[in-house]
């Protein structure tokens, strides 16, 4: 008998996306993707502004959830509505079987460029246009990571800058890999290896897929089942961690930073709330390393930050 998944489709206003996802990703969700409805567009065709709702899709395994657990987040998405003056978010849910799931990406997921160099596509589309940008073909399936998120577009977009010179001579540790997003789009700017980790043995499972679907040499990306912990052992000085996941276990993670880098090393973060980001910022420099930058989009914001000897 397959594994049965938990499908959770949220319908909010615009304003409470990025809180939305926030609360589905502290849930235990996984593969989120969202869809912009426009309302009442036959009603008011001459309208300049156009009422618009967000629909975000996610899912969490059957075995990890109850339906208690299902009523009490929505209940904390009433919550949340209330204290932002919104209205509150319709979420509805149902069971699928693991095959289904993938298939379900199919309507809410389509191509879309990220920053100045990437263009994303889904497995099942086929690219129609020759383009300069550099392609990156995912299946998500049930894993975070295809590019709609604001945290994965200020990873890769800092991807960009990092990598823009002596990209071929760097070695990197993509922590919280997911779908591999991160690591595929080093690669493709020109890193010499990346060694991708994550907790979660679907998400590595879903990065080597993609590792194959974009053809890339094994020797280029290494994944491991694990954290940290996993690229302690493998004794590799790293000249640059990824690191896009919740800002709790970034604050756990930081302190060992030092036993995998050297002097000259730096790190994008992400997955990190605005609200969040003094506390990230305290840990960063009492760690000893210095905050290069903050970039922000809408309620989220990624760190690029080095070690403060250099």
């Amino acid at each position: 008998m397959s594994n049965r998944w938990w499908e959770i489709v949220v319908k909010c206003e615009p304003v409470l996306e990025e809180s939305v996802f926030w609360r589905l990703e502290k849930f235990g969700c996984s593969g989120t993707a969202t869809e912009v409805k426009v309302l009442d567009q036959e009603q008011n065709p001459e309208s300049e502004v156009q009422d618009k709702q967000i629909l975000i899709k996610t899912y969490i395994p059957e075995i990890d959830t109850q339906l208690l657990d299902l009523a009490a987040l929505s209940l904390w998405l009433e919550q949340d509505a209330k204290l932002l003056e919104v209205s509150v978010p319709e979420a509805q849910w149902q069971l699928i079987d693991e095959e289904d799931w993938a298939s379900s990406w199919k309507d809410y997921w389509k191509p879309m460029e990220i920053g100045d160099r990437f263009l994303i596509y889904p497995a099942w589309e086929t690219p129609t246009e020759e383009s300069d940008k550099l392609l990156l073909r995912l299946d998500p399936g049930a894993a975070f990571g295809t590019g709609t998120h604001p945290t994965t577009q200020l990873c890769l977009e800092s991807l960009e800058m990092r990598l823009s010179e002596n990209a071929e001579n760097q070695t990197l540790a993509d922590i919280g890999c997911g779908s591999g997003i991160l690591s595929l789009g080093s690669v493709l700017l020109g890193a010499k290896k990346v060694y991708a980790v994550d907790t979660d043995a679907l998400a590595t499972k879903t990065c080597r897929s993609n590792c194959q679907l974009n053809q890339v040499n094994r020797d280029s990306i290494v994944v491991r089942d694990g954290s940290i912990e996993k690229l302690i052992e493998e004794k590799v000085t790293f000249d640059g961690i990824i690191c896009n996941i919740l800002a709790d276990i970034i604050v756990e993670l930081i302190p060992e930073f030092n036993q995998i880098t050297h002097p000259k090393s730096w790190a994008i973060l992400s997955g990190i709330l605005l609200t969040q980001a003094d506390q990230i910022a305290d840990v960063v420099e009492h760690q000893g390393w210095t905050v290069a930058a903050l970039w922000k989009r809408k309620d989220w914001c990624c760190f690029n930050i080095r070690r403060s000897e250099y």
